[in-house]
């Protein structure tokens, strides 16, 4: 692991800065044996009440500051992404998105552009592309996406130009952008819609305007919605992946918890047999296609009997091209509300966030015993509470 200016990083220095209960000891939970004692990579949470940014990592089993953080925002938070190459970090506020440059061996962030955003937009989601030259993005309420030109250095944009895509509407209902995800091979963008259902988009960044004839795939249930979208990674060996997901509520029956997991084979864009999963929630908010390729993690919001959300973890196998997901045995716990669940780089750590705190932050490692397994081995605040800790992202 990388050298850390730990004079910087100390516990008492933060604690000077305000921020009470941040550090919670760790504890575990899961039945399990993840390691306490591992290093993660560095990732990001929105404090969306107190307008800040917090960069963090785990050392040596220990939640630790990044240098520079917390980051004051000029507007409340909205959504966050890491371009692939690392080299830059965009954050959508109330005025507007903004980007960090970031240093890799550190970890600190560096507020780009002369402070001035880049786009006026509030973006609900965002995601750069695979070649870094695309931020594709959209806005609550707007029936229309953007992909703006960026610098695959620097991230700054190229010559004010954004291209966009008018997103589809069904007879009674507009779409109510929820979530954005770009194909790691760069061919294909998922748009969560809400009640119209999913956008599918071809996509070229080779072409001056990225997005090619827009198509539905319509909600599993008529009352239901689509929240939350994902690629899985693309396997040793291939060219694309196997698997994209769709989050729905009211998508699975049999239960109260009425959200589930849709999946689909990617080359073929057919809902593979048995999806929809049930999730054991009602809003599947956030989707981690893990990176190895064999499990996928969903957050939902909540339950029918509780504001505190819970981690749903199926094991993905495959046979003669067929695909089929099986969930594992427990699901995991979070705290009240969760809305985002990432990976770090290090692939050791899978991290949530909290909006209703309780804690703000949980941080897992794989249980070594059954296979696919969180571990809870971190909770936290991530500021002085109540954050209301919305959305991550993490260094790839």
């Amino acid at each position: 692991m990388r050298t850390r200016y730990l004079a910087c990083l100390s516990v008492a220095a933060i604690c000077l800065a305000g921020c009470t209960g941040f550090w919670d000891p760790p504890s575990s939970s899961g039945g399990g044996s993840g390691s306490t004692t591992l290093t993660s990579g560095d990732f990001y949470v929105l404090n969306i009440a107190t307008s800040q940014m917090v960069g963090l990592y785990v050392n040596a089993g220990t939640l630790t500051a990044l240098p520079g953080s917390p980051y004051t925002l000029a507007a409340a938070p909205i959504a966050i992404t890491v371009a692939p190459n690392n080299a830059f970090l965009y954050v959508s506020t109330a005025g507007g998105i903004f980007i960090y440059t970031v240093n890799t061996s550190t970890g600190q962030l560096t507020l780009a552009n002369s402070g001035q955003p880049i786009s006026t937009d509030p973006a609900t989601a965002m995601q750069v592309d695979a070649t870094n030259n695309w931020l594709v993005e959209g806005v609550s309420g707007a029936p229309t996406l953007f992909a703006i030109h960026v610098n695959s250095s620097t991230g700054l944009l190229v010559a004010n130009t954004e291209e966009t895509v008018v997103l589809p509407s069904i007879t009674g209902q507009t779409p109510t952008l929820q979530q954005v995800a770009v194909s790691p091979d760069d061919t294909f963008v998922l748009v969560a819609m809400g009640s119209v259902g999913t956008a599918t988009i071809p996509f070229n960044p080779n072409n001056a305007n990225p997005f090619g004839t827009v198509g539905t795939i319509g909600v599993k249930n008529a009352t239901g919605a689509a929240l939350s979208v994902a690629f899985d990674p693309i396997p040793v060996g291939s060219t694309a992946p196997r698997l994209f997901y769709i989050g729905e509520t009211v998508a699975t029956s049999g239960s109260s918890n009425t959200g589930g997991l849709r999946a689909f084979n990617f080359s073929t864009t057919q809902e593979i047999s048995g999806s929809p999963y049930a999730i054991g929630g009602l809003a599947p908010y956030s989707i981690l296609p893990f990176s190895t390729g064999d499990f996928v993690y969903v957050v939902s919001r909540q339950t029918s009997s509780s504001q505190t959300g819970v981690i749903a973890g199926f094991s993905i196998v495959s046979a003669n091209s067929a695909f089929a997901l099986t969930a594992l045995g427990s699901a995991f716990a979070t705290g009240i509300n969760p809305q985002a669940i990432v990976e770090d780089n290090t692939h050791a750590f899978v991290f949530a966030v909290n909006f209703g705190g309780t804690p703000d932050l949980n941080g897992y490692t794989l249980d070594t015993t059954h296979a696919g397994y969180l571990d809870q081995v971190i909770t936290s605040a991530t500021g002085t509470d109540p954050v209301q800790a919305g959305a991550m992202a993490a260094l790839h």
